[in-house]
């Protein structure tokens, strides 16, 4: 007797272990589709742009004005000779600095955004501290340029739930960058060009930076191999979808 117990407190053990493993899964095939459709939506609000899926043959160049501006005329001179507009993203403290070449920069009919005020690693700060890091930059820019400011770049690149929701409360796009020239490294006009001529396609966005060593001086080469490849330069408002898109898991907008 003692035997027979046992076998039916294992088969009922058994049959109990196989209906739960049995509604799970069929728990999750119904619900499956539904959590994906979420997550989309999420992504939507909570993931900054890299690049935009497009068979309009657009890409962005995009400048980080962070330090000095002893090549702004140099580069503005460039952009006008290839009849090129470009995004600046510039630091409420630069604004500060350098007024005049803000104005410069906007009379040329370039873009700028917001690259935060002060630089700070944005990730390390609160919602409200966000918030002010992205309203004392656009006050800035918008009292030089009388142009409202709509995108945000973030320093260093970094970003969170945080980060992203003070820009979208702000009405702000935050903008990443897919191709990075790496010219506050040093690097020669070169060795930037070797880094984006196999990689460069349709909805790219380029990072670079002004005051740095080679920056001005081969950027002239770097838009000619650009539109060698058949590639039109436009700003970042003319890259991106304004409204119905979603970004994908690897930051790219995608037109719905």
């Amino acid at each position: 007797m003692f035997l027979v117990f046992n076998k039916e407190k294992i088969f009922a053990y058994i049959v109990s272990v196989v209906t739960v493993v049995f509604l799970f899964f069929l728990a999750n095939s119904m619900y499956g589709n539904k959590e994906s459709i979420s997550t989309s939506a999420n992504l939507e609000n909570n993931l900054p742009i890299y690049n935009v899926e497009t068979k309009e043959n657009n890409v962005s160049l995009t400048i980080n004005c962070a330090w000095n501006a002893d090549d702004i005329d140099s580069i503005l001179e460039t952009l006008e000779k290839e009849n090129v507009k470009a995004t600046f993203f510039m630091v409420g403290d630069w604004v500060d600095k350098f007024p005049d070449a803000v104005k410069k920069i906007s009379d040329a009919g370039h873009e700028i955004g917001s690259h935060s005020n002060t630089h700070p690693h944005v990730t390390n700060l609160s919602y409200e501290e966000n918030i002010k890091e992205i309203e004392e930059s656009t006050k800035k820019i918008e009292n030089i340029t009388k142009k409202k400011v709509n995108i945000y770049r973030a320093p260093y690149g970094e970003y969170n739930d945080t980060v992203i929701k003070a820009a979208n409360d702000k009405n702000l796009k935050t903008i990443q960058w897919n191709l990075d020239t790496l010219d506050y490294t040093g690097l020669s006009g070169e060795e930037m060009w070797d880094r984006l001529k196999d990689k460069i396609k349709n909805g790219d966005i380029i990072l670079m930076h002004n005051g740095t060593k080679n920056t001005a001086n081969s950027l002239e080469m770097i838009i000619k191999n650009i539109k060698q490849k058949g590639l039109n330069i436009v700003p970042i408002n003319s890259l991106i979808y304004q409204d119905n898109y979603i970004i994908n898991s690897n930051g790219t907008q995608i037109n719905k």
